[in-house]
């Protein structure tokens, strides 16, 4: 009889915590928390204003480190990882997609989304592929001399989802990526966003918007630094919230 080998989640977060000193006092901004992320999956995590989900945020991200608990991402350890390493990581598993769009304006599109993989050392003829093909999976092949400046919000956003594309990360982490944005032009970009899900990208989703996080296939929410249950369809959101 064959036995399955047992698939690991792309990201394990296990009893996690994150602590800050302000004014002789310990802000526990997470307090032991414990989340799986799988291949694939589309996850939401929402709460309002100072309830962790940036703390948060910024460890998935390696952007911060942990004071204590493990967090396992694409089967290797990272919560201890010296600073080097963690850009490493960041550079090579997880795409960015901010609220504020981080473009810079004296870049055309192909080359704000080119900024990550002259990082990664990759070739300049092969970087510029990269980026078109990127650049064409969010709809902007025509637009790829254009500076910021001469783009919609909406087009701005599609450019930095793009970066966050090139080079295929396993991870999409994106921040309130609407939240500067209209709401009819908003609906475009998670439209974006569920498609690349479709494709088989992995995306957590940032966001202290219920409506928005409706579109995702999972639902965490975080309070005081703890996550709650996890929820599927919007009448356990609404009865979680």
């Amino acid at each position: 009889m064959t036995t399955l080998a047992k698939v690991e989640p792309l990201i394990r977060i296990k009893e996690l915590s994150k602590q800050y000193r302000m004014g002789g006092e310990t802000l526990n901004a997470l307090d032991k928390v414990s989340l799986t992320v799988e291949k694939g999956d589309f996850l939401a995590i929402i709460g309002p204003s100072g309830s962790g989900k940036s703390t948060l945020m910024n460890v998935i991200g390696c952007l911060d480190a942990p004071t204590s608990g493990e967090y396992w991402l694409d089967g290797a350890e990272v919560s201890r990882l010296k600073e080097n390493k963690l850009a490493d990581i960041r550079n090579q598993k997880i795409g960015f997609i901010f609220q504020g769009f981080n473009l810079l304006t004296k870049l055309t599109a192909i080359e704000n989304v080119e900024l990550p993989l002259i990082y990664r050392g990759i070739p300049a003829k092969q970087r510029k592929q990269q980026a078109i093909e990127a650049l064409k999976k969010v709809g902007l092949e025509e637009r790829i001399h254009h500076r910021p400046v001469e783009l919609s919000g909406g087009q701005q956003q599609r450019v930095a989802i793009a970066r966050a594309l090139a080079g295929n990360p396993p991870i999409l982490l994106a921040d309130e990526p609407t939240g500067a944005l209209d709401t009819k032009t908003g609906k475009e970009v998670m439209g974006f966003i569920k498609e690349l899900n479709a494709l088989g990208h992995t995306i957590i989703l940032i966001t202290h918007d219920i409506e928005i996080s409706h579109q995702a296939k999972r639902v965490v929410k975080i309070m005081d630094g703890k996550l709650n249950e996890e929820g599927g369809g919007q009448d356990e959101l609404h009865t979680s919230i």
